[in-house]
């Protein structure tokens, strides 16, 4: 998931949104780590669960914003967070649903482990567990752009 989010962050550039889908363990805070480490971002990129939002000052100048929209009741508490969409890379863990009309361009990535005993949300997070990761790209932003 880290190498994934390595090759994306070379895509990704201020202003950009993905909002990340997945089970607990899915490993979206390891794909945001991996954004992180490809937009060069000063410190370890963590899960913002109990702060909401974190920031995440880069060396390229264009800063990591990771969000954990896990315990918002909706979009009104995500707006309340002020975030700057358009000056960073915007990263919103648990988000679907919660940004329609933020942005006219983001990618949606849906994360999924595969079924059985290994894949429980109580199994701990075994980073060789192989996930099937599906990345739509909305928007003008996106179009010509190989996601492959």
């Amino acid at each position: 998931m880290e190498a994934l989010g390595r090759r994306l962050a070379g895509l990704l550039q201020a202003g950009d949104l993905l909002v990340l889908t997945g089970p607990l363990g899915a490993g979206k805070t390891t794909l945001t780590r991996g954004i992180g480490e490809g937009l060069h971002v000063r410190g370890q990129v963590a899960s913002p669960t109990f702060v909401l939002a974190r920031t995440h000052p880069s060396e390229s100048g264009v800063p990591l914003v990771h969000v954990d929209a896990y315990r918002l009741g909706g979009a009104a508490e995500l707006d309340d967070l002020d975030l700057d969409y358009d000056n960073s890379v915007v990263v919103v863990e648990w988000g679907a649903g919660l940004l329609d009309g933020v942005a006219e361009s983001w990618l949606d990535v849906v994360i999924a482990r595969p079924t059985g005993a290994a894949a429980a949300a109580d199994a701990p997070d075994d980073a060789d567990e192989p996930r099937v990761v599906t990345i739509t790209a909305h928007g003008p932003r996106w179009a010509g752009i190989s996601l492959r």
